[in-house]
């Protein structure tokens, strides 16, 4: 297969952060278009954000890089830097086991799409350096910085 239908691909809205980490990102919705194509060893997302919505918690992961490419819109990348608006045809990129914690806020009052593009890696170690939050796989996914596991999200 070679053309993806953009209606039939999986879409995803929010995140799958436990609470009350979730909120933020509640609006945001991620056309996985990776998994149409049945890719592996990256994934691609078409990603619309509402305004006053965020892409994620501020994060880095330890194995998997990720780059993002502005198609519609505008929005505000958060780094250890600073803020730097992002306008369509703007892209960003964050390389693996580089401990900047990056995300995205629409503060405009229009909707923003772009596209994600990131490894795919079984040791899917992030780092949320701004709130309690540790993603491990090995401990079972979302847990706190001492390793106590948050308790699954119902809904």
């Amino acid at each position: 297969m070679a053309k993806i239908d953009l209606a039939r691909a999986p879409m995803r809205e929010g995140s799958g952060y436990p609470a009350p980490f979730h909120e933020l990102a509640a609006g945001r919705a991620k056309w996985q278009l990776g998994d149409a194509g049945g890719l592996s060893d990256f994934g691609v997302n078409l990603v619309e954000l509402p305004p006053d919505g965020w892409s994620s918690q501020r994060h880095w992961h330890e194995a998997e890089d990720e780059f993002v490419y502005v198609l519609a819109g505008e929005l505000v990348l958060v780094t250890n830097e600073g803020e730097t608006v992002l306008q369509a045809g703007d892209c960003a990129a964050f390389p693996k086991g580089v401990a900047n914690g990056h995300h995205m806020i629409n503060r405009s009052d229009a909707p923003a799409i772009y596209l994600e593009v990131g490894t795919r890696s079984a040791d899917g170690i992030c780092h949320y350096p701004d709130v309690d939050l540790h993603l491990d796989p090995a401990r079972g996914g979302f847990c706190r910085k001492d390793g106590t596991p948050y308790p699954k999200r119902s809904g």
